[in-house]
């Protein structure tokens, strides 16, 4: 049985996890962490990891500065931790795999299993299909979503310029500019609106062809399975940063 404690608890994602645990029996909720002290059911919640009277896998479904805090925690304490806040900065991101040194640390902006396929099948594409086709990537999510381009777009394009050896230029907005569409540029669009879950679409653009690669999340529920996965993953790991790719490769723990 593996423990999790879930920052973010009061929150959507935090609910749809606490529904998918309480289905599972290899796992299960033992504390929160949120804005303020409390109860949800019969599982404590803290307003900060120094109250925490337990230990676990900690998930976090926060905010930039709350992954931030979890990471430090872990590592203070030896506590696995799956981040999945989106819209973290460089420097953030460098305190997560400074924490990892110290407890695995699993990392992904997007906790769908079904989107990091998509990732994998996108560098197949740009191995593929080389400069001959212009790159395009386009995402949507409700309008309370604060960040854009979304966690997921970039990590979508950061991938594809990987495996490009970096020759592209990400393009956020073609308005100010009048010219044609370089070679080198990579363009990412954001939409928001309504209660879009989210969708993210790459396009590679031929002469007289368009390879697409969609995925659409019909609900947060892929999300925190993904999550799910990752803590059992992670419960079991050594000191290390660690990605989706990290579990796609590995053995996925079964659902039970």
């Amino acid at each position: 049985m593996t423990d999790i404690i879930i920052q973010g608890i009061y929150g959507r994602m935090g609910r749809t996890l606490l529904e998918k645990i309480a289905a599972r029996t290899d796992c299960r909720v033992v504390a929160g962490v949120d804005c303020k002290d409390g109860q949800v059911g019969e599982i404590p919640v803290f307003d900060s990891f120094e109250k925490l009277p337990c230990g676990g896998v900690l998930i976090d479904f926060s905010s930039p500065a709350g992954a931030v805090a979890a990471a430090a925690y872990g590592a203070a304490k030896q506590l696995p931790c799956v981040i999945c806040s989106t819209g973290l900065a460089p420097g953030q991101e460098d305190a997560l795999r400074a924490a990892s040194t110290k407890t695995p640390v699993f990392r992904s902006a997007n906790m769908s299993l079904g989107i990091n396929v998509l990732i994998e099948l996108a560098k197949q594409a740009t191995r593929t299909l080389g400069t001959e086709f212009d790159i395009e990537i386009i995402e949507k999510h409700h309008h309370n979503k604060l960040d854009a381009p979304s966690g997921t777009a970039l990590m979508i394009a950061d991938a594809i310029n990987t495996e490009a050896e970096g020759r592209y230029e990400y393009i956020y907005d073609r308005t100010q500019v009048r010219r044609k569409r370089g070679v080198q540029e990579l363009g990412i669009s954001a939409v928001r609106g309504g209660g879009i879950v989210g969708e993210h679409e790459v396009l590679f653009c031929g002469p007289d062809e368009t390879l697409t690669l969609r995925h659409s999340a019909g609900s947060r529920g892929v999300f925190a399975d993904g999550a799910i996965q990752a803590a059992l993953y992670l419960a079991g790991q050594r000191p290390g940063y660690y990605t989706m790719t990290d579990l796609l490769r590995g053995k996925l723990p079964c659902a039970e």
